[in-house]
């Protein structure tokens, strides 16, 4: 393969014309030779390499022990064993407590290493459990500790140099990981040797004929301009070849950007947003719906309760006693209601949010008529995730309220979730049922490769819902999984995906 010679970095030229035929190349010697930095030889040798320039002869793994901060300090101040000797040696007995005080050193430091002096014979434990030293000849490894102390200051201590005295020290003081608490720190480095190939030493001889040592200019600043120091001197040509650098640009979260476009959008309608907190009262969650307190959908197995503090205090007038009354008996509604006996005391339990029409029935006491409300709202409920379901999840949940709104108004606001907030080309309403809407309607969208999914309910309040809590004009309702108009918006196959940890797919998905 020829090589354009121009096209090589300086890294690169610099050593083809340094190294000789048959030369043995190393890391050392860029470093030794051409001042080279150790990511500089990583680079330069790799690009070498890659362009069959060079090619590797051998390998060496080496063993070198670099000292650490701890051991930088003892070179300074003296290991443990030399303190604690010299200690005894020139103030006489101590306690090990005492000598912990003393030297500013753990207790476990100061047991270990006096064990260490007992064993070698330099001390022992006298009357009273007072450290004394035997003799007054310092132990050979406190010489041998200071030697290498120095040494490793001024460069790594090689293994393969290190005499059997040395090498024993340097392992019972020394860690390859968590080697703060040691004085060396354990450093296998692996040395590759390299030599020029035939394409290299052809390469060498072209950059030689071409006159390219590797120093010319590869930017034109300011300063040089001002200076002039740029005069006399050899550019490199640019090559328009060469990739441009990947610009990483911070943007929001796809989904969280979604989630805004569908408010901006609603609020651009004349709608406002409401909300609310995550955890929720049955009567809320429930009971003001109308959904009567034996419902399956309020089964522990549906919903999550909360065990501290299991209930609140209290539910505000008249709305409990009117809804208590409207499943009781229909109150003024005209229904006959569900015919038990309300419990005052479920209604007040404690759950997370697990739909988000709680809000809708919150909202309706302090409504405007007419008026359009919705909100984006996080539900939980406990569910077998899959493609299409989670254990929470978001809907956006809305009401309009009007003397003049019925269902054909509903239906095109169904068309417009479905269409332009979902983008589904595909779209059919079927009828459903739900304990607080009549008549109810289930909106139902084609995703391209799951088919047909239920996108949500919506539907007319019943009476014994807005009658209850002081509204008397039709309300229009609706909740709707925006997870699922998400996954078609964004062309996704899984919910899952919207909250991935993958960020290299969460940079190729830029939302709105």
């Amino acid at each position: 393969m020829e090589i354009d010679v121009r096209s090589l970095h300086p890294l690169e030229i610099k050593v083809l014309r340094h190294i000789k035929g048959g030369q043995a190349i190393t890391t050392q010697l860029l470093i030794d030779e051409l001042a080279y930095s150790i990511g500089h030889c990583n680079q330069a040798l790799s690009w070498l390499l890659a362009k069959g320039l060079i090619e590797e002869t051998g390998r060496k793994l080496r063993t070198l022990y670099e000292i650490t901060p701890l051991g930088k300090e003892q070179a300074e101040v003296g290991t443990p064993m030399e303190r604690i000797f010299k200690l005894l040696k020139t103030q006489g007995p101590h306690t090990l407590p005492a000598i912990a005080e003393k030297l500013s050193l753990e207790n476990s430091v100061v047991g270990s290493t006096f064990g260490l002096l007992s064993k070698g014979g330099s001390c022992r434990m006298a009357e009273g459990k007072r450290a004394e030293v035997v003799t007054s000849e310092a132990p050979r490894e406190l010489s041998i500790a200071k030697d290498l102390l120095n040494r490793a200051l001024a460069s790594p201590l090689e293994q393969e140099e290190l005499t059997p005295e040395e090498a024993a020290f340097v392992q019972n003081n020394s860690k390859k990981r968590g080697s703060a608490s040691s004085a060396f720190k354990v450093v296998e480095r692996e040395d590759v040797t390299y030599k020029v190939t035939e394409e290299g030493l052809k390469t060498k001889e072209a950059l030689l004929k071409a006159n390219i040592t590797g120093e010319e200019l590869g930017s034109l600043t300011s300063a040089m301009l001002i200076s002039g120091s740029w005069k006399g001197k050899e550019f490199r040509p640019y090559n328009l070849n060469t990739p441009p650098a990947r610009l990483l640009l911070g943007r929001k979260n796809p989904y969280c950007t979604y989630l805004e476009w569908v408010k901006d959008k609603l609020v651009s309608l004349g709608f406002e947003e409401f909300d609310g907190p995550l955890v929720e009262s049955e009567f809320w969650n429930g009971d003001a719906l109308f959904m009567p307190q034996f419902h399956s959908a309020r089964d522990i197995h549906d919903v999550y309760y909360l065990k501290d503090p299991a209930h609140i205090k209290t539910i505000e007038e008249p709305y409990l006693s009117q809804v208590a009354q409207t499943h009781e008996d229909g109150w003024k509604t005209g229904s006959r209601g569900w015919l038990y006996p309300f419990d005052r005391e479920f209604t007040r339990r404690q759950v997370m949010r697990s739909q988000g029409t709680v809000l809708s029935a919150k909202q309706l006491p302090k409504a405007k008529v007419p008026g359009k409300y919705f909100g984006v709202v996080r539900c939980f409920r406990y569910d077998q995730v899959d493609a299409t379901h989670g254990a929470d999840f978001y809907q956006t949940e809305g009401i309009v309220l009007g003397q003049h709104v019925n269902l054909k108004t509903l239906l095109g606001l169904l068309k417009m979730f479905a269409e332009e907030v979902a983008g589904a080309e595909e779209v059919k309403y079927v009828p459903g049922y739900f304990p607080f809407t009549e008549p109810s309607i289930e909106v139902h969208i084609k995703h391209p490769t799951l088919g047909w999914f239920e996108l949500g309910g919506s539907g007319i309040f019943r009476p014994e819902v807005t009658q209850a809590l002081g509204i008397d004009v039709p309300v229009l309702a609706w909740g709707l999984g925006i997870d699922r108009m998400a996954l078609m918006h964004l062309g996704l196959n899984d919910l899952r995906e919207l909250f991935t940890p993958n960020i290299e797919s969460v940079r190729m998905r830029r939302g709105n």
